[in-house]
């Protein structure tokens, strides 16, 4: 099973939604990083069900501790393994998923691949698989701050229907975090909170669009051609759970666009080469190049809804299921952070891979 990201600095997720526990073992992190539980449950709390009366009723503290990697302080080189426990499971609520397939879920695929699968919740396909890649982002951001002051933000930029227009300014942490939407535009992120309520009254679900910024990117992250940087962060987003689609720069706009229209323009300022326009989003070539990298991602509306749906059960049965349990009505508020923490670990990956390709191992130059 594919539980494991990276190439330099890897990750190895574990653990199912209603088992004893969720977590993560981290391969690769350099020594001497300042850490502690308190930098990775900061990201844990944004991610944590039941911060809100618009997600998963859930009462999970998903309380964290680092079992190992870590001493007076610091990471030590060695495998930083991190776990949270399960407190909060109603496994019972699935009972009827033991035999009948949700429409739309992992249920009928795993169980035609692996021939036995975890009902409860859906086991490792459940999104509670997400808490190892927040703990990891974490220590990924504190790499990246170290390294050279990158800034990853978030944000609901469409609820259905009810779209950001226009957001240009790189948005605080304040402005994202001051609605339980995420969306930086308080008065959107009121009419988006309305939709999800209003949904949620009627046993049904949406989904949207998660737009993500990064800042304080150098120029020369990422690799030509299969391990571009924008394919890399394509298979970030897309191996989270409810991903449908994944865009970056102008995306499928840009497709409307001449050459001449779509083009970045170079010029000098003040001796730093940058782009007039940023239609690329910040990488060209597979490659960061000193722009803002801009992406967005796009969540399907959530699976478990509260109304009767046809299914077939494991002989292939005609039957219906009724969705049950504490779900969220929309999976967006709380994939914000799950976003930003996917970007940090890609980043820290090419990072690392740059600094090993053009520093520790440069060769003199002969001409």
């Amino acid at each position: 099973m594919g539980s494991v990201f990276g190439k330099v600095f890897t990750i190895s997720t574990w653990g199912e939604s209603h088992g004893s526990g969720v977590g993560v073992v981290i391969d690769g992190c350099p020594p001497r990083l300042s850490l502690e539980e308190a930098d990775i449950q900061r990201e844990l709390d944004r991610r944590r069900p039941g911060q809100s009366d618009i997600v998963t009723p859930r009462k999970e503290e998903d309380r964290v501790t680092i079992l190992s990697g870590v001493f007076e302080g610091r990471t030590t080189g060695a495998p930083l393994a991190m776990m949270v426990a399960n407190r909060d499971a109603r496994p019972s609520a699935y009972d009827e998923m033991r035999t009948k397939f949700r429409p739309s879920h992992a249920d009928f695929t795993y169980q035609a691949k692996f021939g036995i699968r975890d009902h409860r919740g859906g086991g490792r396909s459940s999104a509670r698989e997400t808490i190892g890649r927040v703990a990891a982002g974490a220590v990924a951001r504190k790499l990246l701050s170290a390294c050279g002051g990158i800034v990853i933000r978030a944000f609901i930029a469409r609820i259905q229907d009810i779209a950001l227009e226009q957001w240009d300014d790189f948005p605080t942490e304040d402005q994202i975090e001051s609605t339980a939407v995420r969306c930086p535009d308080p008065a959107v992120a009121a009419r988006m909170i309305e939709r999800i309520k209003e949904v949620r009254s009627r046993g049904d679900s949406v989904g949207g669009v998660v737009e993500c910024r990064v800042q304080g990117l150098p120029a020369g992250l990422g690799e030509p051609v299969f391990d571009r940087l924008e394919a890399d962060l394509a298979k970030a987003m897309l191996s989270l759970p409810a991903t449908k689609a994944f865009e970056v720069g102008s995306g499928f706009a840009g497709t409307y666009l001449t050459g001449s229209e779509h083009n970045d323009a170079f010029e000098d300022r003040g001796g730093r080469v940058r782009t007039r326009t940023n239609h690329s989003g910040g990488v060209q070539g597979g490659i960061s190049n000193g722009e803002e990298l801009r992406f967005r991602v796009g969540f399907k509306p959530t699976a478990t809804i509260l109304q009767k749906q046809a299914t077939v059960d494991l002989e292939g049965k005609e039957t219906e299921l009724m969705g049950r349990g504490r779900h969220d009505p929309c999976v967006l508020p709380r994939a914000v952070p799950i976003v930003e923490a996917m970007t940090a670990l890609v980043l820290a990956d090419h990072w690392m891979r740059h600094a090993a390709q053009t520093a520790a191992f440069a060769l003199p130059d002969h001409g």
